[in-house]
């Protein structure tokens, strides 16, 4: 067995870097989300296109794709799955016919009841203060502000 000293600098230890722990936990989050969105026909991803529809209606794909930090090439796809399901609709700007303005079809607009509940069933299942969620979320945004912008998605 080698020792520490002899594998090199503990830098390189799994156990002590950061990405690991936030990408095992945004793993495991997000599959904590899964049942919860199953009645609501969701995926993760279009959950978050929703939450922001259900914030703004009628948004560009440009802000879509600020507000939840997905590129277009990962948002469009997304979109047009939503539009299947018909929850949203995709119509040309009325300013600029190269942009595309999102939506929420009555469908999209009723589903937001069935989504109030979530969560609150996400903080039953989260063994965390309210208080140590939002230090949690203020780390990854200081995190996320403070990452060079060309890693940014969007």
């Amino acid at each position: 067995m080698t020792t520490n000293k002899a594998r090199g600098s503990t830098h390189l230890q799994i156990d002590q870097q950061i990405c690991h722990s936030l990408y095992s936990a945004a793993n495991a989050l997000v599959r904590t989300y899964r049942p919860l969105l199953e009645p609501l026909d969701l995926t993760y991803p279009q959950y978050l296109v929703m939450l922001c529809l259900w914030q703004q209606d009628q948004v560009s794909v440009k802000a879509l794709s600020q507000q939840t930090r997905l590129d277009s090439g990962t948002l469009t796809p997304i979109l047009k799955r939503l539009e299947g399901k018909t929850l949203i609709e995709r119509k040309r700007s009325r300013t600029d016919e190269r942009q595309r303005v999102i939506h929420l079809s009555k469908k999209g607009r009723e589903l937001r009841t069935q989504a109030e509940s979530i969560p609150g069933a996400m903080t039953c299942l989260v063994d965390m203060s309210a208080e140590q969620a939002r230090e949690l979320k203020h780390l990854a945004e200081l995190l996320y502000a403070g990452l060079p912008e060309h890693t940014h998605r969007t």
